[in-house]
């Protein structure tokens, strides 16, 4: 149902050196450049950076990105806190959201705050 997803980011240059690793441990790639903007993705630009000078993330914004495996989560946060990003949930089970749900959540440069999860089917095995 969902085509994309953009977020605003002060600082272009900068926002796009964050996201290439963190999306990276993802699996997903810089696929777009123009001026205020950059997409990421697999096979086609799904996840935004969109300049907004002088404006702040909204501290509301929440998006969730599902990874392939708790390795690919471990990954996207530990290139979260490496680059500057804040930690706003560890890798963990959510057994609260469901037993199998497994997520890390950061909070960008910007402010914005992202998750990545993965639905593990048994316990004990990534």
């Amino acid at each position: 149902m969902i085509d994309h997803v953009s977020i605003a980011v002060a600082d272009l240059s900068r926002a796009i050196l964050f996201y290439e690793t963190l999306l990276g441990a993802l699996g997903h790639t810089k696929l777009r450049v123009s001026e205020g903007t950059a997409g990421f993705g697999k096979a086609y630009p799904e996840f935004w950076l969109n300049l907004r000078e002088g404006e702040t993330a909204s501290q509301g914004s929440h998006v969730a990105l599902r990874a392939g495996s708790m390795a690919a989560v471990d990954a996207f946060h530990k290139a979260a806190l490496e680059n500057g990003g804040r930690c706003g949930g560890p890798p963990g089970f959510r057994e609260h959201y469901d037993p199998r749900y497994y997520a890390a959540f950061i909070h960008d440069i910007d402010g914005n705050r992202i998750e990545a999860v993965t639905f593990v089917e048994e316990r004990g095995n990534d």
